[in-house]
């Protein structure tokens, strides 16, 4: 279908490493749960364009580029730890629900979009991911247009799950709200979370 090889699987494997736990999911859950499903969805979209463009970055070659010069991706992997190490300090310092009324709607939706897309842009480990995925399922007879359909299914089922995060992470929230230490416990978590995702890449690396 749409010229993709083996569809149903290349439709199966986009959804489990959907649902496979990573620094974009806990960004997207911290988001919503402190400060509503248009904050989280703004996060969604962030998380979504950083993929789009590595995607689009896969397909055009870049991949290709960074084999050849290795020290390119091993800054941006180093990057992108520091960086997911710092977002998780922000969030261990968080006072909790207090924050979510430091600065209006429209700036924390900006906010949250910039830090989703730069959680996402700062794991090189993508570009290598599609430049590898993608080629599973196309064949010799396969035109351009079929990496455009392969595009677009990712983003789309991407888009699908994490917008299911967003509205399960608000009522959960919702419940909780009553008991803003537990939220508080929440965050710091994400702050551990996202600090033990970035130590255990830079083991990977090292």
């Amino acid at each position: 279908m749409f010229g993709i090889h083996n569809y149903n699987s290349f439709i199966l494997a986009t959804i489990v490493f959907q649902i496979i736990p990573g620094a974009g999911t806990i960004i997207i859950l911290n988001a919503t749960a402190r400060n509503g499903i248009g904050v989280g969805m703004s996060t969604v979209f962030g998380t979504i364009a950083g993929d789009f463009i590595y995607m689009l970055a896969a397909v055009l070659g870049l991949a290709a580029v960074l084999s050849v010069y290795p020290g390119i991706l091993t800054g941006m992997q180093w990057i992108g730890l520091a960086y997911l190490c710092w977002t998780g300090l922000n969030l261990l310092r968080a006072s909790g629900a207090a924050q979510s009324n430091e600065m209006p709607v429209t700036q924390k939706n900006w906010a949250y979009f910039r830090q989703a897309l730069a959680v996402s842009l700062t794991n090189p480990n993508a570009i290598m991911f599609f430049m590898s995925f993608f080629p599973l399922f196309l064949n010799a007879k396969s035109r351009p247009v079929t990496l455009f359909m392969l595009m677009v299914h990712v983003t789309v089922i991407s888009f699908l799950f994490q917008t299911g995060l967003v509205l399960v992470g608000n009522t959960v929230a919702h419940y909780l709200s009553k008991w803003q230490y537990i939220r508080l416990v929440a965050t710091r978590l994400s702050g551990i979370a996202l600090i033990g995702f970035g130590a255990k890449l830079a083991l990977d690396y090292l």
